[in-house]
């Protein structure tokens, strides 16, 4: 496969189901040999900070540091710019190998050829 995937997570603990299923999707993805990037924005972007992922409950599914860890292995974690200063998180707060960027890095990645965008 060569399509890359982009996936947007807006939902945190607010939106549980949600918020799982864009973390799954984007770890099944990359176990199958896609190019991802997550992109981090609205109540989500409390996971890019140590520690936050493990507060996270949903029974059924997989637990969300693990989800983390498997899409940071190979693929790419994004926090959104404005997010991360809504919340008052700087590049030294979050976990290792995540970047902050914005709408325009998020643009551009959307708008090549081979993407596939999801939104949850």
């Amino acid at each position: 496969m060569s399509k890359k995937l982009v996936i947007k997570v807006t939902a945190g603990a607010d939106a549980p189901e949600r918020c799982s299923q864009a973390f799954t999707v984007a770890a099944v993805a990359v176990a199958s040999g896609v190019e991802v990037s997550l992109w981090l924005t609205g109540e989500s972007a409390w996971f890019a900070l140590p520690g936050k992922a493990a507060e996270f409950e949903l029974p059924h599914s997989a637990p969300l540091p693990d989800l983390i860890e498997s899409i940071g292995s190979s693929g790419q974690i994004t926090l959104c710019t404005q997010c991360a200063v809504r919340r008052d998180i700087g590049e030294g707060d979050v976990l290792e190998g995540v970047r902050i960027a914005g709408a325009q890095v998020f643009v551009s990645e959307i708008m090549a050829d081979g993407v596939q965008a999801l939104v949850y």
